[in-house]
């Protein structure tokens, strides 16, 4: 399952997350998006797991939980033609 972690702090780094979600299992990934440009965090990031039924025990127990200074947000990421949808612009 790929999961969505957002409101991160600025200084959570990548291993901090692949850290924090294997406490309830496998991590395939973990990854905090960073701006291109600046080489900031943009306080968001992704992280996969094999397993779906760690997975969702992950997201129950982080979401709305205290991590590195800031209340995180965790869910089920949706795939990326549902967001690209919802804005209603059509591109091609």
């Amino acid at each position: 399952m790929n999961i969505f972690v957002a409101k991160l702090s600025a200084r959570t780094k990548s291993e901090d997350l692949e850290q924090m979600f294997g406490e309830f299992g496998e991590v395939t990934s973990a990854k905090v998006i960073m701006d291109r440009e600046t080489g900031y965090s943009k306080r968001f990031g992704f992280v996969e797991m094999p397993n779906d039924d760690e997975a969702q025990t992950a997201i129950d127990s982080l979401d709305d939980k205290e991590f590195d200074g800031s209340r995180i947000v965790v869910k089920k990421a949706r795939p990326r033609e549902e967001v690209g949808s919802r804005t209603g612009r059509h591109f091609g």
